[in-house]
């Protein structure tokens, strides 16, 4: 997709990107991708090489998880690896604190950085998927540089 036909948000994030040394190309695949699961077949990419973009709430603080796609967050076990209680953010939080919609939250791109995790499920892909700041863009990755150019801690998520 042309740079000019994507939505503002998406820029945002593409512009993010390429400031933190990425190449910043953001795409939108033929299909559509609401879930971890139509994102990968869209991309030809197994659908553990997706990462989602989960913001909750750390003892009240907003962070954000980049969750492989196969995995679902347990909150106690994943918040005491972070040393806290940790509990879904509310949709208008999410879309408020990230200015980002739910449905297409990119890692990057926000008005604030918020302190990040990332799976190290991703680790073990060459290329991973990442939502590009709305629904159906996204853009690839892979762990190290997804954990770079989000000053993120790496975190195992089961």
């Amino acid at each position: 997709m042309r740079r000019s036909s994507l939505p503002a948000v998406a820029c945002r994030v593409a512009d993010t990107l390429i400031a933190r040394g990425h190449h910043g190309v953001i795409v939108s695949p033929e299909t559509p991708a609401p879930t971890a699961a139509d994102a990968a077949r869209a991309m030809g990419a197994h659908p553990t090489a997706i990462t989602t973009s989960q913001v909750f709430l750390l003892d009240n603080d907003p962070v954000l998880i980049l969750v492989a796609g196969h995995h679902q967050v347990d909150l106690t076990r994943t918040g005491k690896r972070m040393e806290g209680t940790l509990i879904p953010a509310p949709t208008a939080l999410v879309e408020r604190i990230t200015g980002q919609p739910i449905d297409g939250t990119a890692p990057v791109g926000h008005p604030t950085n918020l302190p990040t995790w990332v799976d190290t499920a991703l680790a073990a892909h060459p290329e991973v998927w990442a939502a590009g700041g709305h629904p159906n863009t996204v853009f690839r990755t892979n762990f190290r540089e997804l954990v770079r150019i989000t000053a993120g801690l790496p975190i195992e998520i089961d």
